[in-house]
């Protein structure tokens, strides 16, 4: 109850803000210390009274400082702004309190008596900039996010420092507006806007119209929920990013300006879009209208993002175009803002490479005054473009850690990079203007481990000692650490946590359209990053200590999810079984060794029940609870099924790019695709033929596409116990699965089975 109080309050709080700021810097300081204060509440289950928040807006030594200590009884949270003060919280809790707070578990029961801290502690940043998120982020996690789920992610944004969010929602309003003005019925426009779970590629310029027609009712509310999001990160004192025009403009736009050149372009294999060429002065015309109508709708803090060439190669290398091209780009935002700065992902320098050399980065790049332009190197931890571009030639730029893509879930990460490269590039006198670090992945929820220690950066200018900070975690997060879990996380950190094979992981042959290739490549690459032995082992210690450390959220979460992965690791050798029983035209054995596979698909269902963090139901569920009419939640959940398996048409080649391990995907769409599968080969070995895959592929592709048109109802509270579901699984599986343990090879253990 007094939980839900301080939630209330907050939210009152957010309200009486009749209007959103149009700055961070309008945020009146005592505003600034409310919004800090209600933090605390919301944080603290509304014991904010035992605290005193003060706020000192002169930085130290030109950095962002905090600094918390005792004083009339009380713990003092102090800093030079609100995510200062909100960082002086975060550290207060989990140094004295034991206090842990992830998006896939958490410790958040506080002692009775609030410990009083014995001495000052105070800490600056080094970094000016500590960005957060990636435009895909906005789709694969936060679709169907309502306010209240907001507030979390934003009170964890301060909690960990960070002062820098891309702020996308809201930019269909923004379109709207610009080409109403320019003579765009909201028919023609009907074509354009593309549906709620694909906004962020439609606005990055890759596509048109796809899942929609989105509804005038998403965009009035979206809108709506932008000036709440704005006003509470601008309240503690966040410099959000918001995004600005490149030229992607409605497919009908040449029936207006006949006379405009405009180029087509084509992203994967979905329809070619429009972008209007930057040599147009009407470039700089909706430039400009862009850049307005939104300052009015939302107001602005002068950073804005905007993405060149986004997965697309430019029509050409010549110096003076690309040069002309970006003037165009930052001439549109410094017209109407004269302290415009340029937020640049520095994605395409890595994607497009081949085009990319110095000659195109420096013209791109040296249009723009240095002082007026950051570069994000997207993925820092795996391929620091940064390294080849002379640190991008004197502009600001951000280390960032992507991680993860399409919000897959696989354990994998980068973390001797995570531990070491940002305090390295940071005292690298090669490493140019370094101005920050920053999490660019393409989803969230998903290995805790790895975002606890980039975090951990944020306020530190050394590297991260693993073990020590490894201990300390397991500590706050099970309530204990012992040389059990410990030596089973550092065999996890050395092996899975190390992958610089394959990007973000690998993934499980169950989530891949059915075939019988070990590795069938593409958006399913099961390719190992580590060896398996090694993670069965950690498996092993995990589950002993099942009985010691199964009170904890954490430690849940964890077994839960390194019992998934064993199985869906498992699940090769399985399907490689069928795959020999088949060529041996065993039909007794296949029928057997499919029927293995299906069962090991039930019961990764089933565990995967128990953790809230791996519902497909709620997924759904939050989709269709965003629309007003019947109609507007069938498209929602239609776009929340489409994304997550084709991904776009029955042709779609990114499909299963955003699989997703989820209890409701296993036994709702895996199962019966493998089911399929298994039915129409043993049809065929029963007529003594080899089955027919390329007419099984066109037979999946209308199945698949049913099922995104589907309102199956899929649980959205976690069932049964995760501990004891855990434990049945090692019973059943461990004795196969520790026979792989030392040798995890296909052939070998497959060979058996002929």
């Amino acid at each position: 109850m007094i939980r839900n109080l301080a939630f209330v309050l907050a939210a009152l709080f957010v309200l009486s803000c009749s209007e959103c700021p149009k700055s961070a810097a309008d945020v009146e300081l005592d505003q600034q210390v409310k919004a800090a204060k209600a933090l605390v509440g919301r944080v603290t289950a509304g014991r904010q009274a035992e605290f005193k928040v003060k706020i000192n807006p002169e930085q130290q030594d030109g950095k962002d400082w905090f600094a918390y200590y005792s004083e009339d009884g009380k713990v003092v949270l102090e800093g030079n702004n609100g995510v200062s003060v909100a960082s002086a919280l975060n550290h207060y809790l989990k140094e004295n309190c034991g206090w842990h707070l992830t998006w896939c578990g958490k410790q958040e029961l506080l002692p009775e008596q609030l410990p009083l801290p014995s001495e000052k502690v105070f800490k600056t940043s080094p970094y000016k900039y500590r960005y957060y998120l990636n435009y895909c982020t906005f789709n694969y996690s936060m679709s169907w996010w309502e306010f209240d789920r907001w507030q979390q992610e934003i009170d964890f944004m301060a909690l960990n420092g960070i002062n820098m969010p891309l702020a996308l929602t809201g930019q269909n309003s923004v379109w709207q507006r610009v080409y109403r003005k320019l003579g765009f019925t909201d028919e023609e426009l009907e074509s354009f806007f593309s549906g709620p779970a694909y906004f962020n590629w439609f606005w990055m310029g890759n596509l048109d119209g796809w899942g929609g027609p989105l509804p005038q009712s998403f965009m009035v509310d979206h809108e709506k929920l932008q000036k709440k999001i704005l006003s509470a990160e601008r309240m503690l004192g966040m410099t959000p990013v918001l995004p600005a025009f490149t030229g992607h403009v409605p497919p009908t736009f040449e029936s207006k300006f006949p006379d405009a050149k405009v180029r087509k372009t084509e992203w994967v294999n979905f329809p070619e879009v429009s972008i209007l060429d930057p040599e147009e002065e009407l470039f700089t015309e909706i430039g400009k209208m862009f850049i307005q109508e939104q300052t009015a709708l939302y107001g602005t803090d002068h950073f804005y993002s905007a993405d060149t060439f986004n997965e697309n190669t430019p029509p050409t290398n010549d110096s003076t175009y690309l040069a002309q091209m970006s003037a165009k780009v930052y001439s549109a935002m410094q017209d109407v803002d004269p302290q415009a700065v340029w937020v640049m992902q520095g994605w395409l320098f890595y994607h497009e490479r081949d085009f990319w050399g110095e000659k195109e980065i420096q013209a791109l790049l040296g249009a723009v005054p240095d002082d007026n332009m950051v570069i994000l190197d997207l993925w820092s931890e795996r391929h620091p473009v940064w390294k080849r571009t002379g640190a991008y030639y004197g502009k600001p730029w951000v280390w960032c850690m992507l991680h993860n893509f399409g919000q897959n879930i696989n354990m994998s990460g980068n973390l001797n990079s995570v531990a070491n490269d940002p305090a390295s590039a940071l005292n690298d006198s090669t490493a140019g203007n370094m101005s920050g670090i920053g999490l660019t992945m393409e989803g969230i929820g998903q290995n805790p481990l790895v975002y606890a220690m980039m975090l951990e950066n944020v306020w530190r200018d050394q590297p991260i000692d693993k073990d020590k900070f490894l201990r300390t975690y397991l500590t706050q997060r099970y309530g204990s650490c012992d040389e059990t879990v410990f030596k089973a996380w550092q065999t996890l950190m050395a092996s899975v946590y190390e992958n610089t094979v394959n990007n973000g992981g690998q993934e499980s042959i169950i989530t891949g359209r059915p075939n019988f290739k070990v590795n069938p490549g593409g958006t399913t690459n099961t390719k190992s990053h580590y060896e398996k032995g090694e993670l069965i082992r950690a498996w092993q210690q995990l589950v002993s200590s099942a009985e010691k450390f199964g009170e904890s959220d954490g430690f849940q979460y964890d077994l839960v999810d390194v019992t998934r992965q064993v199985l869906a690791d498992y699940a090769s050798i399985l399907q490689q079984k069928v795959a020999a029983m088949y060529k041996s035209g065993n039909v007794e054995g296949y029928k057997a060794a499919t029927e293995e596979f299906l069962e090991l698909i039930d019961d990764m269902d089933k565990l995967l029940g128990t953790r809230a963090e791996f519902l497909l139901g709620r997924w759904l569920s939050d989709a269709r609870s965003i629309g007003h009419t019947q109609q507007e939640k069938d498209l929602y959940e239609h776009n929340a099924r489409n994304q997550i398996t084709l991904w776009g048409n029955r042709d779609c080649r990114i499909r299963d790019y955003a699989c997703k391990q989820w209890n409701g995907m296993m036994s709702g769409f895996y199962r019966p695709r493998w089911e399929r599968f298994f039915e129409t080969v043993s049809a065929a070995m029963l007529q003594g033929v080899e089955y027919d895959e390329n007419a099984f592929v066109e037979s999946s592709k209308d199945w698949e596409w049913e099922w995104t048109l589907g309102h199956e109802e899929y649980q959205t509270e976690p069932v049964g116990s995760a501990i004891e579901e855990c434990l049945r699984v090692w019973d059943k599986y461990q004795e196969e699965i520790l026979k792989l343990q030392d040798n995890f090879e296909y052939k070998e253990h497959v060979a058996a089975y002929v």
